[in-house]
């Protein structure tokens, strides 16, 4: 079963960029990855981070300064912002794993604002405007990829290699662990599992693999800015993975599909019922994201508890 459906989704993602333009469909690969990273620790470990735009913004920042000033091959670039978030991800998760619940939550929230406004001071990321004009440099230095399809097959190629991994760790023995972690950390500790080690590598790849979704955006957007390391930005991918369904390895993809689309097309969806209903009020729903999102939240909240997919898979079995 599983088989087929991955065979479903790569055929999709092959024939995808003949429908959708290529940028869109890579900035949405972008965010699954963002969300499946995400997942790993809040699905899977039971951590609620709220500093992943951290990992994210900053890897995307590193990846971006790397390329564009120090002319580096596009590979380079992604290793440098991928490491970067890694390390950053062995900082934060070393301090914040010796707390718990809202408090573990509370102190990568702080240390993410930290690094915002350290971000904010750096000469190199244009505080407010950003860094701008990212190039895309080479693959392997034989492979340029400023056109738009040869990019987007690169994308999908780094994104399916992520969730196999991600596939990998989960179904591995180090993967049960977490899930052991997750359901009851005093019996895994009673068991003599290291869990504050466990904890910490969860941690760790759940930023590298951030940080690999926020080097691939920036790179194939062109910039970096500082809605990348906002806190908001972490709220964001809670959302798309609450939403998908916690814990499920193909919710968070549904949920970053169902945010992003809402990002791209409220705003055409508005002047479409505007037109049709010739209600002005409606052309202001674009403007509104937040606020449709935030609604979208309360609904799965209510109905969908376990999100949509999780509902789903609830209801097959």
């Amino acid at each position: 079963m599983n088989r087929m459906i991955w065979t479903v989704l790569i055929a999709l993602g092959l024939l995808a960029p003949f429908v959708v333009y290529p940028v869109i469909m890579m900035k949405l690969l972008c965010f699954a990855l963002f969300a499946c990273a995400f997942n790993l620790l809040i699905g899977f470990t039971g951590l609620l981070s709220f500093g992943h735009a951290a990992f994210f913004g900053g890897a995307s920042y590193i990846a971006g300064h790397a390329l564009k000033v120090w002319d580096v091959p596009f590979e380079i670039g992604l290793i440098l912002g991928t490491a970067f978030a890694a390390l950053m991800g062995f900082v934060m998760g070393g301090i914040a794993i010796r707390r718990q619940g809202i408090y573990f939550t509370m102190i990568t929230l702080a240390l993410a604002q930290m690094l915002f406004f350290v971000f904010l001071q750096m000469p190199f990321t244009g505080g407010e405007d950003g860094l701008q004009s990212i190039p895309r440099g080479t693959l392997f230095g034989l492979l340029d990829l400023k056109n738009d399809l040869t990019m987007y097959y690169v994308v999908l190629g780094i994104v399916i290699a992520a969730f196999l991994l991600i596939a990998r760790i989960i179904h591995s023995p180090f993967g049960q662990v977490l899930k052991a972690v997750r359901e009851n950390e005093a019996r895994a500790t009673s068991l003599g599992y290291d869990v504050d080690r466990y904890k910490l590598m969860a941690f760790v790849l759940s930023a590298a693999l951030a940080g690999l979704a926020g080097s691939t955006k920036a790179i194939v957007l062109g910039f970096g800015t500082l809605t990348d390391v906002h806190w908001s930005m972490s709220g964001l991918v809670v959302l798309m993975t609450l939403v998908g369904g916690m814990g499920t390895f193909f919710g968070p993809v549904l949920g970053a599909i169902i945010i992003i689309a809402l990002e791209n097309k409220l705003g055409d969806l508005g002047t479409w019922l505007a037109g049709v209903t010739s209600i002005e009020w409606f052309n202001t729903i674009g403007e509104s994201v937040t606020m449709v999102t935030g609604l979208i939240f309360v609904i799965c909240v209510l109905a969908f508890r376990r999100g949509i997919i999780g509902e789903l898979v609830a209801r097959l079995r």
